[in-house]
């Protein structure tokens, strides 16, 4: 299989988006899957978007896999601007799931339909938001794309042997 850059960031969107959608469920604690992709879709949706069903599940999923992408291809595209400024591949995941945090809930998340939180965001919930970011957006991004502007990669290489090679 060839692995050119265009299917390098397609994977890529596909692992970001699968282990924020998992963090997110976790985090979420007792909140049922569907109502949490359910909160996705109600930024397009509004309130309306918990009463939708499965539907507005299936929406909620699509948007949460729109916005990972959305944010790993600008990284892995922006990755050596990054890495030239912070150095380390460490660094520029810590900084990019900040940036994406703050962002989000600063920028975007005001703009939506999404209903606005009664109750003020406590430091745990965000430090458990940007934790989630780094790790599971930044982090994987920041090592694979840090691996492919640096050594290459060769059409024999995927994307899963460079994950694999990382964390073994």
């Amino acid at each position: 299989m060839r692995n050119s850059k265009t299917l390098t960031i397609l994977w890529l969107c596909l692992i970001t988006g699968t282990l924020d959608a998992i963090a997110a469920l976790i985090i979420s604690g007792k909140t049922p899957p569907m109502v949490v992709f359910q909160y996705i879709a109600s930024g397009w949706f509004g309130t309306k978007a918990f009463s939708g069903g499965v539907t507005m599940m299936l929406w909620g999923i699509l948007f949460h896999y729109l916005i990972a992408s959305v944010w790993s291809i600008l990284l892995f595209i922006l990755y050596p601007s990054f890495s030239a400024f912070l150095k380390t591949k460490y660094l520029v995941a810590i900084v990019y799931g900040i940036i994406i945090w703050l962002i989000m809930n600063r920028l975007v998340l005001p703009l939506t339909h999404v209903p606005k939180h009664t109750t003020p965001l406590t430091g745990s919930a965000i430090f458990k938001g940007i934790l989630a970011l780094i790790l599971c957006v930044g982090l994987p991004i920041s090592l694979v794309a840090n691996k492919y502007y640096r050594w290459g990669i060769s059409e024999k290489d995927h994307l899963l042997t460079l994950l694999l090679e990382r964390f073994s």
